[in-house]
């Protein structure tokens, strides 16, 4: 079977778009968690998010096009042009391959959704025009990206929520190795909007200002926004074109807790977390950092370390495991997708980003969280893990390239 590699990187974020700002930001451990201005929260009990506030689409994208698509779209437009751009493909070059998009969202273009609600209750029935529903529809992140790239290829959306991300990167790897597309785009996107934002505070989930993973204090996740990208292709192509290589996709493993809609079970996590590194051919003992779901939830983050500490056993306290929702708040489609970009510039710049926020030990989170400094540290195989409502887990295994 094909080896897979990752050859590009694009991410937009609260914390910085492009990968060099985004590293160097996570790095020092930069919150991008700030008032919300993109809608008005006078009205809600939360006001913070990781919104993106130094967003230009129009450095990137034709100025023409701009009032034709929705913010998730425009994020993962910008997110892929930079992921090209790194991997050094010409777009016309893509075109001649046979390319893949695979896209991962929560809610698509849900801020969509608010702005046309918004004009049904003014009565203003003329506002909801064509292309106004044409972007509301589900597939229309992963359309638009193929759409204005001229790409023709296979084209998806993955709508499994806050393991999107990885669901697509993972599915891109087995369309590589089985020889069914030479080049996969793969990542999630995701965009604020009052619909989501209300939806979280109405399941009491949301902190006031900080995310505090694994911390005894941790009051709950905090929301965000962006997009990551990341070019998977198969190794020998990538070496013939002298391609600069983050990191080799291991493998990955997938299960369903079929247990409860926001609640993840300890087992699923385990099974999710074994049969990524049984997949990965790798030992317990290669894993050199996880990155973990992380959301700052008091369920969450506790079943997570306990399946941590179950999976890699005595072994446990030796595996650095940090969240970065901590600084990007969580980007539901577009976490994991985010996350996996951190876990390749953790192996190839060698090292391993912190959860800000922390003060207080946790006796059921007594993992090595990498408290509010960065670490420098040889990671030569990093897992990403994502646990998504209904219980849809997926693990990812990257290693050194």
């Amino acid at each position: 079977m094909k080896k897979v590699v990752v050859t590009g990187l694009g991410v937009v974020s609260s914390i910085g778009i492009g990968k060099d700002d985004f590293l160097k930001n996570l790095i020092k451990g930069v919150s991008g968690i700030r008032r919300v201005a993109l809608f008005d929260t006078a009205h809600f009990k939360r006001h913070y998010a990781g919104e993106i506030s130094n967003f230009n689409p129009s450095d990137f994208i034709p100025s023409e096009i701009l009032p034709f698509i929705g913010r998730a779209s425009l994020f993962s437009l910008v997110a892929g042009k930079l992921a090209f751009k790194d991997a050094g493909i010409k777009e016309s070059e893509i075109r001649k391959k046979k390319t893949t998009i695979l896209m991962g969202t929560t809610m698509a273009e849900a801020g969509i959704y608010d702005f046309s609600s918004e004009l049904l209750f003014k009565e203003k029935w003329n506002g909801v025009t064509n292309t106004l529903l044409l972007n509301a529809f589900t597939a229309s992140i992963p359309r638009n990206l193929g759409y204005i790239l001229k790409l023709r290829g296979r084209n998806f959306l993955l709508p499994d929520a806050c393991a999107a991300g990885n669901y697509a990167i993972s599915y891109g790897y087995d369309l590589i190795r089985k020889g069914d597309a030479d080049l996969v785009i793969a990542g999630g996107s995701e965009a604020l909007s009052r619909v989501a934002f209300q939806g979280f505070q109405r399941l009491y989930a949301m902190a006031p200002k900080k995310c505090r993973p694994f911390d005894k204090n941790r009051k709950g996740m905090l929301l965000g926004e962006g997009a990551g990208i990341l070019i998977l292709e198969e190794e020998k192509h990538a070496k013939s074109r002298k391609a600069n290589i983050y990191a080799e996709v291991l493998g990955y493993g997938l299960s369903s807790d079929a247990y409860h809609m926001t609640i993840p079970k300890k087992e699923g996590i385990e099974k999710a977390m074994k049969k990524a590194i049984t997949k990965s051919n790798i030992s317990i003992r290669d894993i050199g950092y996880i990155s973990a779901h992380g959301t700052g939830t008091v369920q969450n983050d506790k079943n997570e370390s306990l399946a941590i500490k179950e999976v890699l056993g005595k072994h446990y306290r030796k595996v650095p495991v940090s969240s970065i929702k901590s600084m990007l708040g969580h980007c539901m489609g577009a976490a994991s997708a985010v996350e996996a970009i951190a876990c390749c510039l953790s192996i190839k710049e060698s090292v391993i980003p912190p959860t800000i926020n922390y003060k207080t030990p946790d006796p059921e989170c007594d993992i090595d969280c990498v408290p509010n400094k960065a670490r420098k540290a040889t990671v030569k195989v990093a897992l990403s893990n994502s646990f998504a409502f209904g219980g849809n887990n997926c693990c990812v295994v990257f290693g050194k390239g």
